[in-house]
């Protein structure tokens, strides 16, 4: 007889002792992680004053997402993935570091913001597949697609929190404080991860090599056709929903006349949505189809960016930007949760690497990127207006024409 599930959103931090301290120690590290993005971003509006390079920050951060992401998935799936969580987010807290260092002597250029992002980026190039593939370790499948929901409203609260604080460090004590709060931050994720206690690793031999491991992949990719869709569709959405997330310094500025302040108020209004769409899809649990839920988010999310495009009065944006994120936070939760379901243990670090490949890699390299030169030639509005409406013409087609989404929503009811 099945047990029916509560609608309390946090039950499965109640449940699991060892993604309890991952969810505290990850949400408190990201908080940190949000006042350094946006620090960084207006960091870099003040020494350059151009969207192209704001949105160059932004993409320098994700190449090596791109480029090592996927090698580094095979590398995962013969690892142990906690030792590897942890020694990135050691690595993490070098970084931030750096950052506080040289822009406390004023001795940070634009060369160097770019560089350190590109460092940041190649630390994420790893730590994100052996975070996500590390998640049914913690929890156990039966629990796993919760447990992402519930990972989603972490982010999300920490992307409400971390810009309002960032507002106030840079107005009290300067952008640099930023970077010197998310450092510290990473030492409450360290003692989290410290804590955990797993079962020991057993390392398998592993006779193929790790670009073996990737072609392995892409052909299971390739050849399983709900995958190939689900993971086609979440590379158009990732990419075209970008410019409006990597170019939000220059939304604040240029369409709402606003400073960091209200930057920040922007940055929080969507994690309220986030977090909102996050709670809701943990507390619902399975009592409704999971692809329609994805399916009517996955249309609202263009409509309300092309309606954002055309706004102007700062209050009409937070109540769109509080609809767009949690129709965000539905898409991408929904989405890895899916994909996580129907691929086999021993391709998980990989699947996760081409899912952190595609949303964090390829949507800041080609979208913040081309988002940044459209904006420059054209208007932010434009370019929001332009990639939202390519989003609208491909989601139509994809969750109407395709029979393999289909398929999959039959198969997850």
């Amino acid at each position: 007889m099945t047990v029916p599930r509560t609608i309390n959103p946090f039950r499965v931090v109640l449940r699991h002792r060892n993604f309890r301290l991952f969810w505290i120690g990850q949400t408190l590290s990201l908080i940190g992680t949000w006042m350094q993005t946006m620090a960084q971003g207006w960091l870099a509006l003040e020494l350059t004053n151009s969207a192209f390079l704001v949105g160059l920050v932004a993409t320098a951060s994700s190449i090596p997402v791109l480029l090592f992401t996927m090698p580094a998935g095979a590398i995962v799936d013969r690892s142990d993935k906690l030792r590897i969580v942890r020694v990135a987010q050691a690595a993490f807290l070098l970084e931030a570091s750096t950052l506080w260092a040289l822009t406390v002597t004023d001795r940070m250029t634009i060369g160097w913001l770019l560089a350190l992002a590109f460092i940041g980026g190649l630390i994420s190039s790893i730590e994100i597949p052996a975070r996500q593939a590390m998640m049914i370790d913690l929890v156990g499948r039966d629990d796993l697609p919760d447990a992402i929901a519930l990972n989603s409203s972490g982010f999300n609260l920490a992307r409400v929190v971390g810009p309002g604080i960032a507002a106030a460090v840079i107005a009290r004590l300067g952008i640099a404080w930023c970077f010197f709060l998310n450092a510290a931050s990473f030492v409450t994720v360290l003692a989290g991860l410290f804590m955990m206690r797993l079962p020991a690793f057993m390392p398998q031999r592993e006779r193929a090599s790790p670009w073996q491991g990737v072609v392995q992949v892409l052909r299971y990719i390739r050849d399983t056709r709900e995958v190939r869709s689900l993971m086609i569709m979440v590379t158009v959405y990732s990419i075209l929903g970008a410019p409006v997330l990597a170019l939000m310094p220059v939304v604040a500025r240029e369409m709402f006349g606003l400073g960091a302040g209200g930057y920040g108020l922007l940055l929080s209004f969507l994690g309220i949505g986030g977090l909102t769409g996050a709670l809701g899809l943990a507390a619902v649990g399975n009592r409704f189809s999971r692809m329609r839920l994805l399916t009517v988010a996955s249309m609202l999310w263009p409509a309300l960016l092309m309606t954002f495009s055309f706004t102007r009065v700062p209050l009409v944006g937070y109540v769109l930007l509080l609809a767009i994120g949690c129709v965000m936070i539905l898409n991408g939760a929904i989405s890895n949760g899916l994909l996580q379901n129907i691929v086999p243990d021993e391709l998980r670090g990989r699947i996760m690497a081409a899912y952190g490949l595609v949303v964090v890699g390829l949507s800041q390299v080609v979208g913040a990127f081309t988002g940044g030169v459209i904006a420059h030639a054209v208007g932010v509005a434009t370019a929001i207006f332009a990639t939202a409406l390519l989003m609208a013409g491909y989601g139509v087609w994809a969750f109407f024409q395709r029979p393999e989404l289909r398929r999959l929503g039959a198969r997850t009811v």
